[in-house]
């Protein structure tokens, strides 16, 4: 039987992964393991099967109507770079894997995460263009961090 809880948005945390699995429209963050929201919607908890070997209950949120792809920490995508700073660039996510949003999201591109050497030597404005398509990998929900993809 499903239980339903209360509304939840993007970012609100809906457990500890000691306690629950995370389901559709939820992520775990691993640094501090525990479960957050990736849509708006209604937190549910479904009991575990009973021949599942993991008996933890699964945490879920389901909303009024379908949502497209929501970038979760580790989802590649494909965004477009609107503005450039010394320090950092913002890009408009326009893909989460092979699909595209429905909904804006923003990330930010810092100039600590460009390469893995010399990371103060990065010149941002140089590396990056208005209107550039990138490849990057959500690294942070909160802060919404993307990772480059060389190649």
């Amino acid at each position: 039987m499903e239980k339903s809880d209360e509304m939840v948005t993007p970012g609100e945390v809906l457990g500890r992964a000691t306690e629950l699995k995370a389901g559709k429209g939820a992520y775990v963050a691993s640094q501090n393991n525990t479960i957050y929201a990736s849509l708006t919607g209604f937190r549910r908890i479904q009991p575990p099967p009973p021949d599942s070997p993991d008996q933890r209950p699964t945490v879920e949120v389901t909303g009024h109507k379908a949502h497209g792809p929501v970038p979760e920490p580790g989802s590649v995508v494909i965004a477009r770079v609107t503005k450039v700073m010394a320090r950092t660039a913002s890009a408009d996510i326009m893909c989460v894997g092979p699909k595209s949003v429905r909904e804006k999201f923003t990330g930010i591109i810092r100039q600590q995460d460009v390469r893995a050497t010399e990371m103060d030597k990065v010149d941002m404005h140089s590396s990056f263009h208005p209107g550039d398509i990138v490849r990057a990998v959500v690294f942070s929900w909160r802060c919404a961090g993307l990772l480059p993809i060389n190649g």
